[in-house]
């Protein structure tokens, strides 16, 4: 008995060590702080006392697990503790393939809510909207899931079914989508021509690759049709991603002045991000799209250009995400990503569960396209239907059509209500710019 005591205390001591490491590893505690003993020794009583006493007999492992992720899960909806399958697929979020449905989610007042779906994916082809809250995967409720286990039971093989049940604002009753799992696309960007001399930039998330993808695009768009006149980022529904690749493409529209600030308890997490010219001139205007999906480095790249009147912001509030996480591996396979820093517009406002305020609100929707029957006006007899009228002069050369991505379709973005307002906001900028004689 005593022997068998003695093993048991020798776990339970370095079960202690163990979450004492780990403390010291995440910088949450400093070795000598004996409130820290305090608490890890009530921590080794306690788990003791079920581990001797419970009436079913339980892992140790397994309940030091649940209290690491109690402990990180609780400081903020972003930070967790994952073990090696879910750190493992984590680094599938910004390089690599992955199969799944299509979804970034996030843990709200935990609820399982998704941020946005991502764009030409099977969440997004079946209708899952920003703010839509998930309670069943598989007819299993999230009550209480692990955002790491959410995940992973909406990834798997590819063209397997799962069933997903949502809660939506508006709706009465809850709404459920079978999807298919699909391939994730890692392409981040694409462009059209939204009219001679006007651009469309689309950007669906922020990945190891998107500033050199932006490029490639800007490059093409710039020149088409003897340069760019005007230009349209959309930045809907774009959940973030990597932060340096948000500096990098905010600094290609901007020439100075601070990007983004970050500002943490240690001095190692707060620092300043500052725009460079880079010689290339990009002096068009430019409007850029947002709305509730628009989350994190997107929230960066906005903020960036509406603080330094680079770029008009129109849309709707954006997602409101305004910290910073940090990745680190732990032993064993397991990770922890916790929050390390809240990051603040040039202007210096934080937009932590504020978002960015667009400058013109304009909600989602597509325009109704108009019947095509003719209006008593439309019959009413105009010049061209004259006997002998003169015919316009053809011009010497026809104008080149718009050029297009293949995925992209121009008459679908003219139908979108805010491509659409933001194309007229260019155009109508260009044509006061001549009145102006600017």
């Amino acid at each position: 008995m005593r022997s068998e005591y003695s093993g048991f205390s020798r776990r339970v001591r370095a079960a202690a060590l163990a979450l004492l490491f780990f403390f010291t590893c995440a910088g949450m505690v400093q070795a000598a702080d004996e409130q820290t003993y305090k608490s890890l020794k009530l921590f080794s009583d306690v788990l003791e006392e079920i581990e001797k006493n419970y009436v079913d007999e339980i892992d140790a492992d397994e309940l030091i697990h649940n209290a690491i992720r109690g402990m990180v899960g609780n400081l903020d909806p972003h930070s967790s503790f994952m073990p090696p399958e879910a750190f493992g697929d984590l680094q599938d979020d910004t390089k690599g393939k992955f199969s799944g449905i299509g979804i970034v989610i996030t843990m709200k007042d935990g609820i399982l809510t998704v941020v946005s779906p991502i764009e030409g994916t099977p969440a997004y082809k079946a209708g899952i909207q920003a703010g839509d809250i998930i309670i069943k995967i598989d007819d299993e409720s999230t009550k209480e899931m692990a955002l790491w286990e959410a995940v992973n039971r909406m990834r798997g093989p590819r063209h397997k079914e799962v069933q997903i049940t949502v809660v939506r604002d508006g709706e009465s009753s809850p709404l459920e989508f079978s999807l298919k799992r699909d391939l994730i696309p890692m392409t981040s960007v694409r462009s059209a021509s939204l009219s001679p001399g006007y651009g469309y930039l689309r950007i669906t998330n922020f990945r190891m690759n998107t500033l050199e993808d932006v490029e490639k695009q800007l490059s093409r768009l710039e020149k088409e049709e003897n340069g760019l006149k005007g230009l349209v980022i959309d930045l809907r529904d774009n959940p973030g991603g990597l932060l340096d690749q948000a500096i990098k493409i905010s600094d290609l529209f901007l020439d100075q002045g601070i990007i983004v600030s970050i500002k943490g308890r240690l001095k190692k997490n707060t620092q300043e991000f500052t725009a460079y010219p880079d010689g290339t001139d990009r002096s068009y205007p430019i409007v850029v799209l947002i709305n509730g999906g628009s989350a994190s480095a997107s929230e960066i790249v906005a903020g960036a250009l509406q603080d330094h009147s680079r770029a008009l912001i129109l849309g709707t509030p954006s997602f409101g995400k305004g910290s910073v996480q940090t990745v680190r591996p732990l032993p064993e396979g397991f990770g922890i990503k916790y929050t390390i820093a809240r990051y603040y517009t040039p202007s210096g406002r934080s937009i932590q569960a504020k978002g960015i305020q667009p400058d013109i609100d304009v909600a989602q929707g597509t325009l109704v396209k108009k019947d095509k029957k003719a209006s008593a006006f439309d019959r009413m007899m105009k010049e061209k239907n004259l006997k002998n009228s003169l015919k316009p002069e053809e011009k010497a050369e026809k104008k080149k059509q718009p050029k297009l991505k293949k995925d992209l379709e121009v008459e679908k973005l003219h139908q979108d209500a805010q491509v659409k307002r933001a194309l007229d906001i260019l155009i109508s900028y260009g044509i006061f710019s001549k009145l102006n004689g600017s």
